[in-house]
């Protein structure tokens, strides 16, 4: 046994877990590069390293779960090219208009039939809500059904929905609550499907990015996007949303969130999945709210991503025989990889799902937070 292996078999043996052993979260070498490659890489070279078939692991998400528990993730800090990286964050804005696109492109525009057989009827692409909910349509409808009251929502109003997706909570407003709502979006592909979604509903779908709006809007709310924003835009994002909304009006933001502030993202994640992309920390969003918004609540229910994930797993893996034909064994090992050890960031508490809800200083009333349905979205259909 050589040097590297001793160290990750140590490493490993801290969070519980073996190297060749037989519990479902347990790791089987099959290529002896893999311990050098992981101490010398980081989480980009396990990533890497599983995309290449030099490891398996049957319960991929509860090895995580066991590994980012145990913190191993900040026992290897990797080479190089991950502290440049960092170096980028702090010198550059690395979502800028033209960058932003880019990055929506490589994730979003890989293909809808890959999201339609992932996702849930309504394409809901983020934390479903899984209180009493029978299966994963019936939790994302929850979810849309939550955020609609968390948002106050009558007939007539109008409302933005910035990083609209493939359209799921515009279609569903508009057709639930009778308002009028204006989708952005920088995929193509997902406007493409979005229009279809909201045919002959109010809703207009736009490519377009959010810091181009200015008009006027009684809620607007994000959901699933703010991970897309990075640092140095999250004040640029208040000032959007606090510019555009009414005096009397309320925003909902719908995010991934760490209680540790970072300026970067994973490295595999940067790479294969969400380039540049950074979960914002608490502290970060309060610095950028000051002097546009105050909170009127803030709802964590970060353990629904887990199950969240799992769901879409199980839809991928079903789905692949119909899905391959357009993707290779190696994306099949990514996209198993990027699932799994998300849930497991979750499951570990390492992140987190937030609602937050923000009003200005300039609205009238009381807010009365929302946690129990009103109504079930589904029985009453």
């Amino acid at each position: 046994m050589d040097v590297y292996q001793k160290t990750i078999q140590e490493l490993l043996a801290n969070a519980g877990i073996c190297v060749n052993g037989s519990a479902p979260y347990d790791i089987h070498v099959k290529d002896q590069r893999f311990y050098k490659r992981v101490l010398g890489q980081g989480s980009l070279g396990l990533g890497e390293s599983y995309m290449d078939g030099w490891w398996e692991c049957e319960a991929l998400d509860e090895f995580f779960n066991k590994l980012l528990r145990a913190r191993l993730h900040q026992k290897i800090k990797g080479n190089f090219k991950m502290i440049w990286q960092g170096i980028k964050a702090k010198l550059f804005n690395l979502q800028t208009i033209n960058q932003s696109k880019n990055i929506i492109i490589q994730h979003y525009n890989i293909g809808n039939e890959l999201y339609e057989k992932m996702l849930d009827k309504h394409m809901m692409y983020s934390c479903a809500y899984w209180e009493d909910a029978r299966d994963l349509d019936d939790a994302q409808e929850k979810k849309l059904e939550l955020i609609c009251q968390k948002l106050k929502l009558s007939p007539g109003m109008r409302v933005l929905d910035i990083g609209c997706g493939w359209g799921g909570f515009a279609a569903y407003a508009a057709k639930n609550y009778q308002v009028s709502v204006v989708g952005l979006t920088l995929s193509e592909k997902q406007a493409e499907l979005a229009r279809i979604h909201c045919r002959d509903l109010d809703v207009e779908i736009r490519l377009q990015d959010y810091r181009g709006i200015d008009e006027s809007f009684d809620r607007i709310l994000s959901i699933g996007m703010m991970e897309h924003v990075g640092v140095k835009n999250h004040r640029k994002y208040m000032e959007v949303v606090h510019r555009n909304l009414k005096d009397d009006g309320i925003s909902l933001l719908h995010t991934i969130g760490k209680y540790e502030a970072f300026e970067i993202t994973d490295p595999w994640i940067d790479k294969y999945i969400f380039p540049n992309s950074l979960i914002p920390s608490a502290a970060q969003l309060t610095r950028a709210m000051e002097g546009f918004f105050q909170i009127e609540d803030w709802h964590n229910f970060g353990l629904y991503y887990d199950y969240t994930l799992m769901a879409w797993l199980d839809r991928f893996k079903a789905a692949w025989d119909s899905l391959k034909r357009g993707y290779d064994d190696r994306f099949y090992r990514m996209w198993e990889y990027y699932l799994s050890c998300c849930a497991g960031s979750f499951r570990s508490r390492q992140n987190h799902l937030w609602q937050i809800i923000m009003v200005k200083d300039t609205f009238k009333g009381e807010y009365r937070a929302v946690r129990d349905l009103c109504k079930d979205p589904i029985s009453e259909k």
